[in-house]
């Protein structure tokens, strides 16, 4: 399998040259060039999920790592349960925060930590910006790993204290940058360190973001995991609370390769900009805006241009798949609060986002189906949003609570490109 660069003006590349460069040379993000197709009786088939994952993921990195190898990778990353819980009326929550961090992007962390161990031929660093759990999946993911330097960028008071203490707590290879600015901000200045030729004759930078294309591949696989556990004839919608899109451009693979998928709803905070493209079928980024589903805060979402591309540029193919609402921060408080009551089931501020878009749907088309949202994160990483809302304390994990007991260490940084390329030189 080889892979493009969406701005086509990059040769294409193999799959170990798109997991340590992350982005091509000319800007763009890494697709592959063909998505393998599975029949329905593929995900009808029994398997365990590290089979499943193995199966689905191999056709995209065969020339690199093979079958057996791929299978102890998908063993080694893929350890925690994965519940798919129906609330109500073939209404379900697919529970992707059982990893060690809490948070959906354990999946892809873990995943690409190990494939970069694996095919690892030289000292690299990690260069990565979070609007939150990214931050903490990528330090647990990597932690102590032998050559790989890890350099965290994260908007200071911009994300919730767990999920700064995650980040920020583990020392060794791993570096927290606290910028004084927006995700957006840390976002544009990883990606100007990654084409900055000064920088990358001193280090050699990879990216665990979700413009690393290892990040989009496990998450094509829960996606048809969820599908399996319900097999049915109904109509399948997915709705993916969507920040960056890398969730959702998973979930869009999948379908291409097969996967039976009537449509996905892409969940948004105040950050609009994809609802806007769909009404529009114009995209113009702005300033991201702060809410309290901090992590999908994204006025500039990376994995647009691969949505694009997938589709052709064409705005009305998107909109065969896909469709957007945005939610207000009053919205996300109603629906967290509406679910515990109601439905005895308490959720994020993410996935709140998330339902809304289900109940939106069911509202405008009128239609039965069977709805699955995507639980992003464990209520327990947002407590100063959700108390509030529900007017109780609720139980912090353990494990989070461990991480509330660390020291935080950070360095605090100007939102400015040279601060970073400082940093990365001189350290």
């Amino acid at each position: 399998m080889r892979y493009f660069s969406t701005n086509q003006h990059s040769s294409a590349v193999g799959f170990r040259e798109a997991l340590f460069h992350g982005l091509a040379p000319d800007r763009g993000l890494y697709l592959p060039e063909s998505i393998p197709e599975f029949d329905r009786s593929f995900y009808q088939r029994e398997m365990t999920y590290s089979e499943l994952a193995a199966e689905m993921i191999q056709p995209f990195v065969s020339k690199n790592i093979s079958s057996a190898e791929l299978m102890e990778i998908c063993n080694a990353a893929f350890t925690f349960d994965i519940p798919l819980v129906c609330l109500i009326d073939d209404i379900y929550v697919l529970e992707l925060f059982h990893g060690p961090t809490m948070a959906f992007k354990d999946f892809a962390a873990r995943f690409m930590a190990r494939c970069m161990e694996h095919l690892l031929s030289e000292e690299i660093t990690i260069l990565v910006a979070t609007s939150g759990d990214t931050g903490s999946a990528v330090a647990n993911g990597f932690f102590g790993l032998d050559g790989i330097q890890v350099v965290i960028l994260y908007p200071s008071g911009r994300v919730s204290a767990i999920q700064e203490q995650q980040l920020t707590t583990y020392g060794g290879n791993i570096t927290a940058l606290e910028v004084e600015g927006s995700f957006d901000d840390c976002q544009h200045m990883v990606k100007e360190a990654f084409l900055d030729k000064s920088v990358n004759q001193r280090r050699s930078l990879s990216s665990a973001n979700s413009i690393n294309i290892a990040r989009l591949l496990p998450q094509s696989v829960y996606y048809a995991w969820a599908w399996k556990q319900i097999n049915t004839d109904q109509p399948i919608v997915f709705s993916v609370p969507s920040g960056n899109f890398g969730n959702l451009t998973g979930g869009i693979i999948a379908k291409h390769m097969g996967l039976p998928v009537e449509k996905f709803i892409a969940a948004t905070n105040a950050n609009d900009v994809f609802p806007k493209y769909l009404e529009t079928g114009e995209f113009n980024g702005m300033p991201s805006k702060q809410t309290i589903s901090n992590a999908m805060d994204v006025g500039r979402p990376s994995n647009f241009d691969r949505i694009l591309k997938i589709y052709n540029e064409n705005v009305n193919e998107v909109r065969r798949d896909l469709i957007s609402w945005s939610f207000q921060d009053d919205e996300t408080k109603y629906a967290i609060q509406y679910t515990n009551d109601k439905l005895n089931y308490l959720t994020d501020p993410h996935t709140a986002v998330g339902l809304s878009g289900i109940e939106k749907y069911r509202q405008e088309v009128n239609a039965h189906l069977t709805g699955i949202a995507l639980a992003t994160a464990h209520p327990g990483k947002f407590p100063q949003v959700v108390e509030p809302v529900i007017n109780e304390q609720i139980a912090i994990p353990r494990q989070l609570q461990k991480s509330m007991e660390k020291e935080k260490n950070s360095i605090i940084i100007p939102a400015h490109y040279s601060y970073l390329k400082e940093f990365l030189i001189h350290n």
